[in-house]
Parts: structure tokens; C-alpha cells; sequence
């Protein structure tokens, strides 16, 4: 049985056929998104037209089922007739600061933590229609519907029928769900929304059949309930409690699955669903693969050409620390800083320094979302690295000794849409439990010092000098 993923992400759409008795990719195709930190939902559906247009016509059968996987937090609200009121506002849009930190003293943060797993901050789409609400009042006015951006494609596979729908993974981002009841929390959203109540997704089961696909190619297909991106990969990686992901993409992502909802009204960690029926407390950050493009960018190099200037460094870069905050940040809270290069001195203002003070910065930003994984109750047994930046030489060499336990590397692969596609095939077999499909390449990585403590020291001090914490 061949079964689509789809991974609606930042910066593209990602199709793959699979084949749901082994998990083997058959074929995939990929068709870009726009830049920017709002978008034109409409782009996100032509993406999606063109890739799975190219996989279907190389897949060597009928694609029997499928599901999206997609970015998180995105606002895509509807009018009456479905259509957006305007762009979506995406989770790396940080307008909604000030209607965050509002949420927050009004309702406080230990009752917004019980109430919905996670303090919000800009990235939620519970302070963006806040953010519309006291900015864009006309457009408030027409919005009938709120999805977010995984919802929004697979409603458009089904050819726009009456009933949307979302699954706990998706919702539990929101701001305005309860993982600890699976309900959605209409109060919050009534309020932010300035006293307005948009209608929601019907609620669905991972492993659910939402409805049948429309789109020439795949017509009749089943379609999945879809989730969040990061709850997809979880599910393509096959994660297991003491298993945490690094994922190193546009932005950076440390998860583990839980067996109960977590709490944390520092609001570090975001007590989010996963995409089996379980729970999945993430740290996020906003910045993560274009620290290291954009070092590169700025030393006249590439990627793999970083990766050669920072290894050719000793650890600690000389004494240089990068707070790699250069789109604001969301973990630490500071939606409005800008990266810091401290520590810069005659001696040690050096390319291969500064490109190894990129990959350490990077990677001390995830080492402390570890950190606080650990501190909320979770096990942290071993981290598997994905993402685009994961791929990188002198990442896989610097980190285990930052992390401080054993790094695994899965063959790169596209984890989010294979988990899309699992889940797809889930929602096709009606089984019990998703399918077991084996990850395939993974290997350990071995670093190349034993001075992580001491970098993440230097690190420290530099975010408390600059920042104060």
C-alpha cells in the first residue's frame, strides 16, 4: 500500500510516497514557499499542488492514504466563505510580543500553564489574533474561522468541505486548548479576540480519518487527521520515553514524549500533545540553521566550508561567545534582541573562531532547552539529531560534549513528512498502535573535546551581562 506525507513547513512543501509495509521512501518532491513571517495560505496550497502533482506522477501505484504534517502556531483565519481576511501570521512573526505579556498579566502565568500546558509567548496564535483583534479590528470582524496551517491543506485536499478539522497535537499550540481534557478552552479565545468567537476545528484522534481526498491524483484517498510539524517528526522518528530530538531546522526544537501532561509556568517548557495519543513537552527556539548560514553568508563561505573553519578551532573559539538571538528569540523570551558577539578581542578575531563560536552558540541554546526538558521530570537517555543543520560535520562534533550524553544521528531523511505519511497510514489501517517502521542509518557521534562545561559557562556569563538572565 502506498501511502503520501506531506510537510508544509516555512520554507516549503515536502511530498513523499511511501510504501507503509517497510516505511521506504518510493518517491518525493519538494516546491518552495515564500519568504517573510506572513503568508498568502493560497502559496501553501499551490506548493502542495505541484509537489504532489510530481509524486504522483512517478509513484508506481494508487496512493491509498494521507496526511499533512505543518508548521505550528500559524494564524489562518477565514471569513464566511473560507477565504483568509488577510495573511497568516506565522510562529516566527513576532508582532504579538505585547499581546503575549497582556495574556500573561492578566490571567497569570501558573493559571495559563494549568490551564493550556504552556505560558504563551509571541510565537502562539492565541497573542496573534489577539494582535488582530487590537491592530485590524475590520478584519477581526470578518474572521468566522480560525485553522492553522495544517489544517488549512488538508481541508483544501478534501475540496473545502463543511466540517474542518485539527488533532491534539496541532491544537495543544494554540494558547486556547486544554491538553489535561483535549478540549478546546473558547473563554481564551473569546477574550483575546476582544469579545468576538470564531468557530474552531472539530477535534480529532491521530490515527482518525478526517475524509477523502479530491485532488485529481489522489481522489478517494483517506485523508489523516495531520498534526504539527515537530509532533510529526517525533512520530516518523519512532521516539521512546528517554529518547529527546534536537531538531536543527529554521528554527530549533528539543522534544520527548511523556506519558502525562506537563506544567511549567516559567514557560521554558510548552506542555504540547503529541500525535499518538500521548504528550510532548518542547523547548523552541527561533534561531537555529541561519545562525550557521548566515555566519557563513558573512565569512564568504558555505556550509560545509563553516564546518571546516570551526573545527579547525579550539573549543571556546578563543574565548568568543555567540548569543545567536539574530531574529529575536522565544527561548529565552526576547522577542525583540539581536544576536551579541561578546568576548571579541585582536587575537581572537579569527574566521575559524567566529565560525565555531556560531556552532557553539547555536548548540548551547539547545543544551540549555535539554536542561529544562531534564528539570520538568523529563529522561534524557540519548538525543537524536535531525534537521537540516543537524547534517552539519562540526554540529555532529561539538555536540555531545555540550549535550553532555550520547548523540545518535538518523540518516537524514525527511522526518516530518515520513511522519505525516505514518500517520496516514495509521488513519488507513484503523490499527490500534501506528505502524513500526524501522529508522534507518541512525549512528553514534563521538566529540571532539571534553570542554563542554566550560563553553557553556562562557556562554552563561555572556546572556546574564547582556541580558540579564
Amino acid at each position: 500500500m502506498l501511502v503520501l506525507g506531506i510537510d508544509s513547513s516555512t520554507q516549503s512543501t515536502k511530498a513523499l510516497v511511501v510504501d507503509a509495509d517497510d516505511g521506504s521512501v518510493v518517491t518525493e518532491a519538494k516546491a518552495s514557499h515564500p519568504d517573510g513571517t506572513e503568508v498568502d495560505p493560497a502559496a501553501w496550497w499551490e506548493a502542495a499542488q505541484n509537489a504532489i502533482g510530481e509524486v504522483v506522477a512517478s509513484a508506481p501505484g494508487r496512493i491509498e492514504a494521507v496526511s499533512v504534517g505543518g508548521q505550528q502556531h500559524g494564524m489562518v483565519a477565514l471569513d464566511s466563505d473560507g477565504e483568509p481576511v488577510r495573511d497568516a501570521l506565522l510562529w516566527n512573526d513576532t508582532r504579538s510580543a505585547p499581546q503575549a505579556e497582556q495574556l500573561i498579566e492578566r490571567h497569570g502565568a501558573d493559571s495559563l500553564s494549568r490551564r493550556t500546558g504552556s505560558v504563551p509567548v509571541a510565537s502562539f496564535t492565541i497573542t496573534k489574533l489577539a494582535w488582530l483583534a487590537q491592530n485590524e479590528p475590520d478584519n477581526a470582524d470578518r474572521v468566522a474561522q480560525v485553522l492553522l496551517p495544517h489544517d488549512w491543506v488538508g481541508w483544501q485536499l478534501a475540496g473545502r468541505p463543511e466540517q474542518t478539522w485539527t488533532d491534539h497535537g496541532d491544537a495543544s499550540g494554540t494558547g486556547y486548548y486544554s491538553p489535561t481534557t483535549g478540549e478546546w478552552l473558547p473563554d481564551l479565545l473569546t477574550e483575546a479576540m476582544g469579545g468576538r468567537t470564531p468557530a474552531l476545528p472539530a477535534l480529532l484522534p491521530s490515527h482518525a480519518e478526517a475524509a477523502r481526498a479530491t485532488l485529481p491524483g489522489i481522489e478517494g484517498a483517506t485523508i489523516g487527521a495531520g498534526t504539527g510539524d515537530n509532533m510529526a517528526a517525533a512520530l516518523g522518528l519512532g521516539l521512546t520515553p528517554g529518547d529527546v530530538a534536537v531538531s536543527l531546522g529554521t528554527s530549533g526544537a528539543v522534544f520527548a514524549p511523556a506519558e502525562h501532561a506537563g506544567a511549567d509556568p516559567s514557560g521554558t517548557v510548552a506542555g504540547f500533545c503529541d500525535a499518538t495519543g500521548r504528550y510532548l513537552p518542547l523547548v523552541c527556539t527561533l534561531n537555529a540553521a541561519r545562525v550557521l548560514s548566515s555566519t557563513a553568508h558573512m565569512l564568504d563561505t558555505d556550509l560545509e566550508g563553516l564546518s571546516r573553519l570551526a573545527l579547525a578551532a579550539e573549543p571556546g573559539a578563543g574565548g568568543l561567545s555567540l548569543l545567536p538571538y539574530l531574529e529575536g528569540e522565544r527561548t529565552p523570551n526576547l522577542p525583540e534582541a539581536t544576536g551579541t558577539l561578546a568576548g571579541l578581542t585582536g587575537s581572537n578575531m579569527t574566521p575559524q573562531n567566529l565560525a565555531r563560536a556560531a556552532v557553539e552558540g547555536m548548540l548551547c541554546g539547545m543544551a540549555d532547552a535539554i536542561d529544562a526538558l531534564r528539570d520538568a521530570g523529563g529522561e534524557v537517555r540519548r538525543v537524536l539529531l535531525i534537521g537540516g543543520a543537524g547534517r552539519s560535520e562540526a554540529v555532529q562534533a561539538i555536540a555531545p560534549g555540550l549535550f553532555g550524553v550520547d548523540v545518535d544521528v538518523p540518516e537524514p531523511a525527511e522526518y516530518v513528512a515520513i511522519g505525516a505519511a505514518k500517520q496516514a497510514a495509521w488513519a488507513r489501517s484503523g490499527g490500534a498502535t501506528p505502524p513500526d517502521w524501522e529508522v534507518a542509518g541512525t549512528r553514534r557521534t563521538v566529540g571532539d573535546d571534553t570542554s563542554g562545561e566550560a563553553v557553556r559557562a562562557a556562554y552563561a556569563a555572556a546572556r546574564k551581562q547582556v541580558h540579564g538572565i
